[in-house]
This record gives structure tokens, C-alpha cells and sequence, in this order.
């Protein structure tokens, strides 16, 4: 107990010191900059944040509202992850032409490919407005009432509060509904692909190197921003010109060493730090292993008949990466918790938190809290795994199933809208699905139905299965439904959906898929989620008061807010570390490491001929660093899901690196941060820059870039540039 208590006093100290921290770029000012500096950082706050001059948050845009991405050129190029933009560059690619295998460069500017709904969003300025959304909710007790409030209020203030009328207002939440921040932003929707280099260099490692160090993987795309004449915002025309930045990013030649200052800027989606124990007993012990559990076989299906099948390969390519992406990281960061202890470490501070609370007086407003948490945690618990099931199984991992719901969706917007609205949301919907009936195989998803309907009748909550899936044949079902369903292929479904709403509805009640769907929807929709969302609602309430509680009671304690895809800086240094007893991983790996792991004809360990000719020759340019080529490193910046495509930033604001993964002994840092092993990993950037030149060619592209030698306070020019 006692160093359980020694650990908590070290983790606050050190969280302090720097390790850990997703900070608001306009609130940097004071102990932040002070700490950033004593680190090595030799910017200003105001080249970081300004609102009425450049700086760097105006070449950092939100990429496609999940990922990062940053201007790297004045002619608006971006730079973002491969995994980023991999349904763009699988949009793009047929068997004939295919550029996920072989990589896809423009090298002229009319070469660029338009994508269908990718856009880019920047930051203009960022503002506290907590007042006027809590305006008129102190004296609502009823909680559903004060976040309607409040949401009435958020609504009322994105309209009027300033901004030009190609921008928009977006009002996010902040510590648990504690504060409230304006953003202004400007989003491009005319968003072309430049480059990307081919998977086995851009997905290198594939899925048995994600989440894993060391990494040797060149996860990058570029993409190019256009603009109308007067350089704002417009949808894609052939008159439109590459948008010019407020703000790009000069990018280092001279590379990393361990311990050099580093700056990751992005739009981390979404982290929990502040959970209490019981809340983390119940992610580690049922609801990370029933999710891993059933994309596991989802997984083993799908690669099974990607190996066999090129074409399936392609089909699924994008959709094996996203669940694996998941299930991976669910496995890491159970492990991580466990290792951590974690658990033990937040009921220790937790009781140092109700000691706190009697020294200060405050039992009638914080004292029962935890008390309230666990009862309610427990109350959930059924309906929380019984949810994780219907979304994972239903909504998302079999695709069959997923039509069904959105057609059970459909029948619902029918009863309360009626015939209008329906008839709206159908058409929407055909138009919709074809895209997915594109990459949709009915065999792998047939298997995948037979895997993922058994674990659904056998280990989701007993009380809410419908009657029709108590003792399944689950083959015999799969059969049945896949091979009478008419939502099989595309061309049936639209047969299906045409007619009148009561000819629509009839025909999808005798349809069998649909039968099944909406036997679980109706369980789901009238059993489980009311109750979820009703316990939820009073687990959000506490939660607010419990992270107001610990603002008020360490006030001069730093408590960064919880991500929530809005625009955030972290900062640390390069880093090495020791995951386990008589285990040292070094910060940064090297070219000779593809080649170590190399497998021919692998589809996750394969490469290029050029590559390895590139190789062999030590044909590196100005790229090398003492006759090596440095492909990743890692460093000790707090990132989650969302940074992908972040920039890794130096001293002096210049890039350095693509940040596109975590380690994965620490990815549960969404919920609890060990500097020990808490790391994130990063493409050098002169990888980047040596596929981009050697490899690909494109020196049309190199020669938009400024190039820099920081470390030698000297700056290149990239035309004069001579190549070795």
C-alpha cells in the first residue's frame, strides 16, 4: 500500500513534469510554456497559436473529420497518413489499375485525383464561451433538462457569434461539461490525391506490426488542398487552384537523437483518463474481452479468403484494417492496464480523493460520489455488454446485418415521420449502398455471419436474446438467411425498396435477414438501450461532478481535458523504452530492419524490387545519416486515435516526423498514462522524403518543399539541392 501511494505521489509528479497531457493551443501561456521551454523548445506560444498572425495551428487541418494531416508546401499540399487515406487510394484502384499495390504518384498537377466527400478542416480561432452555454442551467436539477438546456444554448450561440460566412462555428465540451470552447473553422472539401507510396511500404508490417515497436512501416499519403480564386473554400471544379497556406511547415533534414524536444499537433479523438476503478475493472474484465473475442473470428474469416483472393484482397483491404485497428489496440490495452496495475493505482488515489474531500468540507457535494459510481457501474454492467454485442455483431462487423439495421432504421422513420420521410431516406439509402454492395462478398461475409451469430447466442446477455436464437444451429441459419435474403446483392435490394412504403415494408417483413434484424433491434431498441441511456445519463452527471471535483480540490495541479477531435498539442521528447525485464528498445529503427523482416510474396512483409535495390546500393541521397537510412522512432508524446497524421514538430517548429501509431504496451493511455512505456511512433521524415525522391521520382514534389538544417542554422534551397 505503501508504494502503491509512493507510485501515485511519483505519476503526478512526473504527469507534471511533462510526460502526458492533450493542452488547448490557446491556453499554453504560463506553466505549459515554461515547461516546454525548460525542455528544449525554442518557439514562442504565440508561433504555435496566434490568431492574428500565422502560425502553426494554421497548417495543421483536420483530415476527413477522423485523422491529421499538415501543410507542407505553399501550394497547399498535405501531408497525412497512408492509413488515413487508404479508401481514397482503394477508391482509385481496380485490378488493372492497382494503386494500393503498386503506389499512386502525380507528377504533374492535372494528374491529381478529385475524392468524393474527403475534406480538410482548419482552426481560425479558438474561445471560452462556458458562461453563455451554462447561461440558465444552474437551477435545473432534472439532468435530461439541463443538457437540453444546454444544447439549446449551443445551438443559439453557433449561429450568431461572429465568423465570415464561408466558416463555421462548432462549440465543443470540455472537462466533463465544465467548460465550453468556441472553434471557428474553415473546412475545403476539393481535396485531390498527390501520392502514396505502395502498401508494402505504406502498410508495411500490416496488422502484425500495428500497435507494435519497433516499426519499420512508411505510413504516408500526400494530397493537395484547392480553393476558388479568391483562396476559399469551394466544391471541386477544374477552375480551382491550389489553396495557399497561412501557414506550411519547413521541413528538418537533420533528423533525431534521443532526448530532443518534440511537439505532436492533431485532433485526438477521444480519451477517458479521469474514469474511476470500477469503471476500468469493468473495461478490463467484460467488455474489452467480449469485443476482442468477436473480432477475432471476424478477422480470421476475412484473412482466410484474402490470401486466396487478390480481388477480395482489395475488396476488404480497408475494412480488415479498421477492425483489426480496434481489436488490437483493445488487446494491448487490457494487457497495459494489468502490467500497470492500474486498477490498484486508482483506487488508491481515489481514496486520497475522499480524504481530500473530508479536509476541505465538501462530503455534501463529493462525498458519495464514489459510492454513486460503483452502484451504478454494477446497475449497468448487463446492458452495457449486451449493447457491445448488438454494435459489434449487428452494426458492424457483419455487413449483411448492417443493411438490415439501416433498413430497420428505415421502417422506423416510417411510423414517426411517415410516407415523405420515408420515401427521402429510401433513395438516400440506395444511393448509399452502392458503394458498399462493391466490396461486399457474400461468401467471407456468410462465414463471417455463422462465427459472430453463435458467440451472439451463447455469450450476450441471455435476457435479451430474442426467442429465435436459443439454441441455433448457427451453419443452418447462415445457409437459410444467405441463401434466400434479398439483400444479398445490390441489384435485388433495389428491387426490394421499389414500390410504395407499405409495399416496401410488406416485401422486407418476409425478407429472412431482415426478420432476424429486426428481432435483435427490437430487443435492443426497447430492452437494452432506454436502460443504458438512462444509467449512462446519470454516470455523465457524476462524472461531471467528480472532474469538477478535482479541479476545485488540486488547484495547482494541470488537468488537461479528455480528447474529443478538437484541435490539441503534446509535447515531449524522443524516447527509448524498457517494456520488460532485460528488454531495451532503442528510439529510432532503420532500413536494414525491412529488410530483416522481409518475406517475398508476404502481403504483409513484402518489398518492392526498387526498394531493395535502393537498398543494396546504399542509394540514400541526402536522406542517409552515417551510410543508414532512419525509417520510424518514437517518442513520449501522449497521442490517441485521431493523431494519426499528427506532425511531429522540433524545437524551432519545423517537421520532423508523421505521427501514426502507438507502442503497444502503452495503448492504454486512453485511460491511464505510465511514462515507463507510454510511446509514440513516428515516420522520420526523411523516409518520407527519400520514397517521395529515390524511390517514386517525384521531384516535382520535392521541389515545393523548404527544406532545412535547423541543427546547423542553415537553410537549403531545394532546387540547388545536389543529389548523390
Amino acid at each position: 500500500m505503501r508504494f502503491l501511494k509512493l507510485f501515485v505521489l511519483l505519476f503526478v509528479i512526473q504527469t507534471q513534469a511533462q510526460q502526458g497531457g492533450m493542452w488547448i493551443p490557446s491556453l499554453l501561456k504560463g506553466m505549459n510554456e515554461t515547461e516546454m521551454k525548460n525542455l528544449g523548445m525554442k518557439m514562442s506560444i504565440k508561433e504555435i497559436y496566434d490568431v492574428n498572425q500565422s502560425s502553426l495551428k494554421d497548417a495543421v487541418p483536420h483530415f476527413n473529420g477522423g485523422c491529421t494531416s499538415e501543410v507542407i508546401s505553399p501550394k497547399g499540399l498535405i501531408l497525412t497518413n497512408h492509413h488515413c487515406g487508404f479508401s481514397q487510394i482503394q477508391s482509385h484502384s481496380t485490378v488493372e489499375n492497382d494503386y494500393l499495390t503498386d503506389g499512386f504518384w502525380a507528377y504533374k498537377m492535372e494528374d491529381e485525383l478529385p475524392n468524393e466527400n474527403l475534406y480538410v478542416t482548419f482552426i481560425v480561432k479558438i474561445e471560452d464561451v462556458t458562461s453563455a452555454v451554462l447561461e440558465g442551467t444552474a437551477s435545473l436539477t432534472n439532468e435530461a433538462e439541463k443538457q437540453n438546456k444546454i444544447q439549446e444554448n449551443i445551438a443559439m450561440l453557433s449561429r450568431t457569434l461572429p465568423k465570415e460566412k464561408w466558416q463555421e462555428n462548432k462549440i465543443r465540451t470540455f472537462y466533463e461539461g465544465n467548460q465550453y470552447m468556441l472553434f471557428v473553422t474553415e473546412t475545403f472539401t476539393d481535396v485531390r490525391l498527390v501520392g502514396a507510396p505502395p502498401s508494402s511500404i505504406g502498410k508495411f508490417g500490416s496488422d502484425t506490426d500495428n500497435w507494435v515497436w519497433p516499426r519499420h512501416t512508411g505510413d504516408f499519403s500526400l494530397f493537395r488542398i484547392y480553393a476558388d480564386k479568391n483562396n476559399r473554400p469551394a466544391a471541386y471544379s477544374k477552375d480551382n487552384v491550389p489553396y495557399t497556406p497561412k501557414h506550411f511547415l519547413p521541413i528538418s533534414l537533420d533528423g533525431v537523437t534521443e532526448d530532443d524536444f518534440t511537439i505532436v499537433f492533431g485532433y485526438p479523438g477521444k480519451t477517458n483518463e479521469y474514469l474511476p476503478s470500477v469503471a476500468i475493472e469493468q473495461i478490463v474484465n467484460e467488455l474489452n474481452p467480449a469485443k476482442i473475442e468477436i473480432r477475432d473470428r471476424a478477422l480470421k474469416v476475412a484473412d482466410s479468403y484474402m490470401r486466396k483472393d487478390n480481388a477480395i484482397k482489395i475488396q476488404y483491404a480497408s475494412k480488415y484494417a479498421g477492425i483489426a485497428n480496434y481489436w488490437k489496440k483493445w488487446i494491448g490495452e487490457t494487457q497495459g492496464l494489468k502490467k500497470s496495475n492500474a486498477i490498484a493505482i486508482k483506487k488508491e488515489s481515489e481514496k486520497i480523493f475522499q480524504t481530500k474531500v473530508a479536509k476541505a468540507g465538501k462530503e455534501k457535494e463529493y462525498g458519495s460520489l464514489l459510492a454513486d459510481f460503483n452502484k451504478n457501474y454494477a446497475e449497468i454492467a448487463p446492458y452495457a455488454l449486451a449493447r457491445d454485442y448488438f454494435q459489434e455483431v449487428v452494426q458492424r462487423n457483419t455487413e449483411l446485418l448492417s443493411v438490415g439495421y439501416r433498413l430497420y432504421l428505415l421502417e422506423q422513420v416510417y411510423k414517426s415521420n411517415g410516407e415523405q420521410s420515408f420515401n427521402d431516406r429510401k433513395n438516400n439509402l440506395i444511393t448509399a449502398l452502392s458503394g458498399f454492395y462493391k466490396n461486399f462478398n457474400l461468401n467471407v461475409d456468410q462465414n463471417v455471419f455463422e462465427q459472430l451469430i453463435e458467440l451472439y447466442s451463447k455469450k450476450s446477455p441471455k435476457q435479451f436474446l430474442p426467442q429465435s436464437l436459443t439454441n441455433i444451429d448457427a451453419k443452418n441459419l447462415a445457409t437459410e438467411i444467405y441463401s434466400k435474403s434479398r439483400l444479398r446483392s445490390y441489384e435485388d435490394l433495389k428491387e426490394l425498396l421499389t414500390g410504395d412504403a407499405k409495399t416496401v415494408l410488406a416485401n422486407l417483413n418476409k425478407d429472412k435477414a431482415f426478420q432476424l434484424v429486426k428481432e435483435l433491434a427490437d430487443k435492443y431498441s426497447t430492452e437494452v438501450a432506454p436502460k443504458y441511456d438512462e444509467i449512462n445519463l446519470t454516470i455523465t452527471a457524476l462524472q461531471r461532478t467528480y472532474m469538477k471535483a478535482q479541479l476545485e480540490l488540486n488547484k495547482d495541479s494541470r488537468i488537461f481535458p479528455d480528447a474529443n477531435s478538437t484541435l490539441r498539442v503534446t509535447y515531449g521528447k524522443v524516447k527509448g523504452y524498457e517494456p520488460k525485464d532485460a528488454t531495451i528498445y532503442t528510439p529510432v529503427t532503420y532500413l536494414e530492419g525491412v529488410m530483416e523482416k522481409y518475406i517475398p510474396g508476404d502481403y504483409e512483409f513484402d518489398v518492392p524490387s526498387k526498394l531493395i535495390d535502393l537498398y543494396n546500393a546504399k542509394d540514400y541521397g541526402m536522406y542517409g545519416e552515417n551510410g543508414k537510412l532512419p525509417v520510424n522512432f518514437i517518442g513520449t508524446n501522449h497521442t490517441t486515435g485521431g493523431n494519426s497524421g499528427s506532425p511531429a514538430i522540433d524545437a524551432n517548429g519545423n517537421l520532423i516526423g508523421l505521427n501514426f501509431d502507438r507502442v503497444w504496451e502503452g495503448t492504454m493511455s486512453d485511460i491511464y498514462y505510465d511514462p515507463s512505456i507510454c510511446r509514440n511512433i513516428m515516420v522520420d521524415v526523411r523516409y518520407i522524403l527519400f520514397i517521395m525522391d529515390k524511390y517514386a521520382g517525384a521531384k516535382n514534389l520535392i521541389e515545393e518543399l523548404k527544406l532545412v538544417h535547423p541543427k546547423k542554422a542553415k537553410t537549403l534551397k531545394t532546387k540547388t539541392i545536389k543529389q548523390k
